[in-house]
């Protein structure tokens, strides 16, 4: 119960224990961020595979009964179930019980990360590139009893209203800043442009090149000289780090989830090294962990700062406005100047390819693959960027995608057991 400030800061902590996803591993404390947002969207991409084979090499093959499936679906219904306790109990208290501006901050952050988790359930389970589609998500602004966890899916057009007004209410109301592991207005904005390129209006890519420009320009955060240096010695201290998750003390779930027993839970496919070759970041994000070993594993984290997840980087900025100016049918040049900008600090010194490219779907090409290499990992961002392409292209870097109806996912059977007012399943896919 939410009855005063020191308790709704509570409140909101759980919030954002919810959005770490923290919890309990094998007996040991951990945030177990790392499968559904880092790994699934690497494997649906094509990038990575299971050492042992996995479900996901197919995306065909999916099934509403998949574990992977029913993390993702559970993950972002139990933030927002989190965040609308939170923001249900808070609008009706005085703000004469806050101190300042804290009853609006506090609903405002709620609402930041509510809009996170209908934002993941845009991109994975529904028809987010048609904004006339029936197929969107359910969408839930109320806390859940069992009055109401009977509910049908919404449309794609209410889906992206909800979660835009959520992140307005951000943007005007959310703190100006805060420690790296909570939300801002800064963050607001970033997610707002993440949402506004998934739909892809031409007034949307003029307004993403407006926020992601504002927080390059005007935010708190700094490039880091070498982006190695995030991922493998200062983690949640760079001055890169929007917003990330910091690990709970002694946990090793994260480690664990790449490397295992010194062996690779997950193998980089054919599709990756090539990515990667002759680039600088291949001696660091793979590696054999043995002189015998013919498996090349995943080590973007080995380091001291291994546990530490991160969830938006300044990087990502410069790549959406890259992005958004090419979608806009802007000068090419104005978008090759914030792709090499993160090249450079990924160490590419020779930009003569990036230079010479005249035609806009090359250069488009050219951002993605730069996305994959500096964003993978992260925060499913490579896969959000693959499935803002044509059909053609997505075939082209993962043909076991096979068509359009599964660039997303099922919803889960359990889903229909629990809730069987929801609706229909995502064409393709059988309920059970």
């Amino acid at each position: 119960m939410i009855v005063d400030q020191k308790s709704a800061e509570v409140a909101l902590n759980g919030v954002y224990y919810r959005f770490a996803e923290g919890g309990d591993d094998r007996g040991t404390p951990s945030t177990q961020w790392g499968y559904s947002q880092e790994i699934v969207p690497a494997y649906l991409s094509g990038y990575i595979t299971r050492t042992s084979g996995g479900n996901l090499d197919e995306n065909a093959s999916v099934q509403a009964t998949d574990g992977s499936v029913e993390g993702i679906w559970s993950y972002c219904y139990t933030l927002i179930n989190a965040a609308n306790g939170v923001i249900s109990q808070m609008e009706p208290l005085p703000t004469s019980m806050f101190e300042g501006e804290r009853k609006a901050e506090i609903i405002a952050e709620a609402k930041i990360m509510r809009a996170y988790g209908h934002y993941h359930l845009l991109r994975y389970f529904t028809q987010f590139y048609d904004t006339k589609s029936e197929y969107g998500a359910l969408l839930r602004d109320e806390f859940v009893t069992t009055t109401n966890i009977a509910q049908s899916r919404d449309n794609v057009e209410n889906t992206y209203k909800l979660i835009l007004e959520d992140l307005e209410e951000g943007i005007k109301n959310a703190p100006l800043e805060n420690k790296n592991i909570y939300s801002n207005r800064w963050i607001a904005k970033a997610l707002k442009a993440r949402v506004l390129i998934l739909r892809g209006n031409t007034e949307d890519y003029e307004e993403v090149i407006t926020l992601t420009s504002d927080i390059i320009e005007n935010g708190p955060y700094e490039l880091e000289e070498h982006v190695r240096d995030i991922f493998q010695t200062k983690g949640l201290t760079s001055k890169e780090v929007m917003l990330g998750i910091q690990p709970l003390p002694n946990q090793v779930t994260r480690y664990d989830t790449y490397i295992y027993n010194n062996s690779a839970q997950y193998k980089a496919t054919p599709m990756f090294k090539n990515l990667l070759k002759d680039d600088p970041r291949e001696e660091w994000m793979l590696g054999l962990l043995s002189p015998k070993d013919t498996i090349y594993a995943i080590t973007k984290y080995v380091g001291e700062k291994i546990e530490e997840c991160y969830a938006i980087r300044l990087t990502e900025m410069y790549l959406l406005k890259a992005e958004a100016t090419v979608r806009a049918g802007k000068d090419l040049g104005d978008a090759k100047e914030p792709l090499k900008t993160v090249m450079g600090h990924a160490g590419i010194t020779d930009f003569t390819k990036i230079d010479a490219i005249t035609d806009r779907d090359e250069l488009l090409y050219e951002i993605y693959k730069e996305t994959v290499k500096n964003l993978m990992f992260e925060d499913g961002i490579e896969w959000s960027m693959l499935l803002r392409f044509p059909m053609e292209v997505i075939l082209k870097v993962k043909p076991a995608i096979r068509e359009k109806n599964y660039i997303i996912l099922p919803i889960p059977a359990a889903e229909f057991e629990k809730n069987p007012t929801i609706g229909d399943q995502n064409p393709g896919y059988s309920k059970i």
